[in-house]
């Protein structure tokens, strides 16, 4: 069947590729003149199928508090004449209990470890490269009393068989040895290593060429304007170019997905929460991360790509602002510097934004909607380049009317109803 995908990130990307896989005629829109060049443009570059959590949980209330105290604060709220972002911030808020976090973990885990798989039978398949590393990553505590509080998270872990170290700073050093320099700035460290790293723009544009050939159309600087109706279903998609059609209609738009849907009457609470990366070449390779250090003081993932570190994360709630705010930037070269002095040429540092599309239960929405015509694969907040092939395979099998391999009805929009 003919299937068009709207949204050419790595998300919408991976799904193009599993469609045409299956058999099906596929065309990707986005108005960028090329794929991976919003937010799969420079994330933080892990690929963290074991490290996969909803930030909704039991005392992030009364942490998100403390955060915004701190002078180099990973969360940043910034309040708007929005109802949308009031609404998303409630019903986050009531997904801040330990019954709502292990429903929700479990969900994000069991799609993490279908794409980890997925991703290997790709790379497998093709040999596609993206200056990937296979070398775990590691969740750095400063403190004893995050060390302490882990417990939750490892009976996740245990439930799910993935499979996890918890290290003495020692034990750190072992996975991480640049970190021997600085061994009296943390006291413990939880790593996955089963987890992995990437760049998700390289990935992507490679996974597009190989997507072409496999015949899929790729309709790059097209502006997507609305979703026609007709007869009670999709009868188009109103473009820059003129009208497409198709027999079939893939949403991949992250953020973007709520406008495009709110005229049709679907609503779903996705919400852009801004995130901030720094690329830094790299001056010292044996001073560098060997792959992914998540700096759990400042929630900043510090990734080994290739002849460079990437350096991403915090939060800033602030709806469709893509302006870049000098002071997240010094929270990133804080987080890296403070751990790895020598590693980088911090001074040729690259700044960058992207806005992660958030739920506020931590979970994508992947799966059907009340048009028979049209599905969704958006919503996977920072989890976008983890996440992706896993729900590109599911959502390729749901539209294409094949019978799933995991358990998929948790993920579509109905669980808001």
């Amino acid at each position: 069947m003919k299937v068009l995908v709207l949204g050419a990130g790595v998300v919408g990307v991976t799904s193009a590729w599993y469609l045409a896989r299956a058999g099906h005629e596929v065309t990707v829109v986005d108005r960028q003149p090329a794929a991976g060049l919003e937010t799969s443009f420079a994330n933080a570059g892990q690929v963290s199928f074991g490290y996969s959590s909803p930030w909704a949980g039991p005392g992030i209330p009364q942490k998100a508090l403390k955060w915004m105290t701190m002078r180099h604060s990973p969360l940043v709220v910034r309040p708007r004449l929005d109802p949308r972002q009031w609404s998303w911030l409630l019903q986050m808020l009531r997904n801040c209990t330990e019954a709502a976090y292990q429903t929700n973990k479990s969900r994000m885990v069991r799609v993490a470890d279908y794409s980890r798989n997925a991703l290997a039978d790709l790379r497998n398949e093709t040999g596609i490269e993206y200056d990937q590393r296979e070398r775990g990553t590691l969740q750095l505590f400063r403190t004893q009393q995050q060390l302490d509080h882990i417990g939750d998270d490892l009976r996740v872990l245990r439930k799910y068989g993935v499979p996890f170290q918890v290290l003495d700073p020692a034990g750190c050093v072992g996975a991480e040895p640049a970190l021997e320099r600085v061994r009296d700035k943390f006291v413990g460290g939880l790593r996955l290593p089963e987890d992995e790293t990437g760049d998700a723009q390289i990935f992507t544009q490679r996974l597009a060429a190989l997507c072409v050939e496999k015949g899929v159309v790729f309709r790059y600087g097209t502006a997507i304007e609305r979703i026609l109706v007709e007869g009670g279903d999709i009868s188009g998609v109103v473009t820059g170019a003129g009208t497409l059609t198709a027999d079939r209609y893939l949403l991949a738009l992250g953020s973007y997905s709520p406008k495009l849907l709110a005229p049709l009457g679907l609503k779903i609470p996705v919400y852009p929460v801004k995130g901030y990366s720094i690329t830094v070449p790299i001056a010292d390779p044996m001073a560098a991360p060997v792959s992914t250090v998540m700096d759990e003081t400042f929630k900043i993932a510090i990734t080994r790509l290739g002849d460079r570190i990437r350096v991403g994360g915090t939060a800033e709630i602030a709806g469709y602002d893509l302006s870049l705010h000098e002071e997240r930037k010094q929270t990133l070269l804080h987080s890296v510097r403070d751990l790895y002095p020598d590693a980088g040429r911090y001074e040729e540092a690259k700044f960058w934004t992207g806005l992660r599309p958030m739920t506020p239960d931590g979970t994508p929405i992947i799966g059907p909607t009340k048009f028979s015509r049209l599905f969704l694969n958006t919503g996977h907040g920072t989890l976008g380049w983890t996440m992706s092939c896993g729900s590109g395979k599911l959502a390729a099998d749901l539209v294409g009317g094949q019978r799933p391999n995991i358990e998929h009805a948790d993920l579509a929009m109905s669980r808001y109803a």
